[in-house]
């Protein structure tokens, strides 16, 4: 990979105007492991045992 001093100026404004795709990657997959953690906690433990008495 180039060295940034090595970059051209298109190049450069190229990578700092791209979406930051692996922060994307990283909130999508935690957002997932929140929504499974979420679902398992309604109804694996609250749901199963019933209203409150």
């Amino acid at each position: 990979m180039a060295k940034p001093d090595e970059l051209s100026e298109e190049e450069q404004k190229k990578i700092l105007e791209s979406s930051p795709k692996g922060t994307w990657a990283i909130m999508f997959i935690y957002g997932v492991i929140f929504t499974l953690a979420f679902l398992y906690f309604w109804f694996e433990l609250f749901v199963a045992r019933g209203p409150v008495n």
